[in-house]
């Protein structure tokens, strides 16, 4: 019988907005197969997951028989779809290295954590970032509640739990899961797209409408290979689907509300950039120029004052809602704007409300 061994995650890239981490296989059952459990044909079809750990992602409905949830004694029958949802856990060949870096979390239990992440700072280490990552800080913040620092690289507790990321110079809440039950509860969520997650940017321009949907395949830039960008075609990306709001037009700038129904790389940036609203100060998708405004040496000098406040992409994971793992009721947990992108938009809400008064908006 063929072992089927998931994909783990390794060396992520520095640069990934927001992706799922987590592995989605699908089994056909042969033709032949005779009556069996599907704990137990699971058990002999997956390497490195333990029976026990496919009952619990039974129990969590992160595995699937036909797109319905079944129980751990079902008897499969030829022809059968399973679906199974596993996350991806975070290691390294030579283990994680525990470090003592300062965590801002706002939430935690026996389950999970919700964490505040600073602009700046790497979720994973990877090429170019082999430590001060937040999976660095989480490793040494997860063994000191155990009273074990330090523990030899290569223990399973080097396996962290994310099942969700944003990008270095992205601010806001991610969650993170303490164990396997709560891993496979949210990996499950995520893939169906049941997570609530909502952004707030600063773009550049007003987008019209203020309300809408934006819909386009993501994949690499055919040319700048560490950019992506969006396809008409299916072939070539990923379908991605994006949901804004504006929330304060300032004529040169929006606050906008953004909720991701995907979760591809930069889909967020990507698809702001493909509607002519970059994200404010966003060096790789061109929000770090003047998008809309005059030439004059006056404007330019402001906006590079406000460039100054802000010195990132003016994105930021505000709020995350979801079924907790435990409990299995709905949680939410939101967070204020932070103080670079809060400095910018009161910059702008002066400057705007100066010019609205003596009607020079268009200039």
């Amino acid at each position: 019988m063929v072992k089927v061994v998931l994909p783990y995650l390794y060396a992520m890239e520095e640069s990934e907005e927001e992706e799922q981490l987590y592995a989605v296989q699908e089994i056909t059952v042969d033709p032949g197969q005779k009556p069996v459990r599907i704990d137990k044909f699971l058990a002999d079809k997956l390497a490195r997951v333990s029976r026990n750990r496919i009952q619990q992602n039974i129990r969590d409905g992160a595995i699937l028989v036909n797109g319905d949830a079944v129980k751990a004694n079902h008897k499969l029958s030829p022809g059968e779809l399973i679906t199974v949802v596993v996350p991806r856990y975070a290691e390294q060949e030579e283990g994680l290295q525990a470090q003592d870096i300062p965590l801002d979390v706002r939430y935690e239990d026996d389950a999970i954590m919700i964490v505040h992440k600073p602009p700046g700072m790497v979720v994973h280490p990877g090429v170019g970032n082999p430590s001060g990552t937040l999976v660095n800080a989480l490793t040494y913040y997860l063994r000191k509640q155990e009273g074990e620092i330090p523990v030899l690289p290569g223990n399973d507790r080097d396996r962290v739990g994310l099942v969700h990321r944003i990008d270095k110079d992205t601010s806001g809440l991610l969650v993170i899961a303490k164990t396997e039950q709560a891993m496979s509860s949210l990996a499950r969520q995520f893939f169906e797209h049941s997570i609530d997650r909502t952004y707030q940017a600063i773009v550049w321009g007003a987008p019209d409408p203020a309300e809408g949907t934006i819909t386009g395949h993501i994949g690499r830039h055919p040319r700048i290979r560490q950019n992506y960008t969006v396809f008409q075609e299916e072939e070539a990306g990923k379908h991605a689907v994006t949901h804004y709001r504006t929330l304060e037009d300032l004529y040169y700038v929006s606050l906008c509300e953004l909720k991701l129904e995907t979760g591809r790389t930069h889909q967020i940036r990507v698809h702001m950039k493909s509607e002519g609203h970059p994200v404010f100060q966003d060096s790789k998708y061109g929000g770090d120029r003047i998008v809309k405004g005059t030439v004059y040496s006056k404007f330019k000098t402001f906006v590079e004052r406000c460039f100054e406040l802000c010195p990132r992409q003016a994105l930021h994971a505000k709020s995350i809602g979801f079924i907790h793992p435990a409990t299995k009721e709905y949680v939410h947990f939101d967070s204020d704007l932070p103080a670079d992108m809060s400095a910018a938009l009161d910059r702008w809400r002066t400057y705007v409300g100066h010019r609205r008064t003596n009607n020079q908006l268009d200039e």
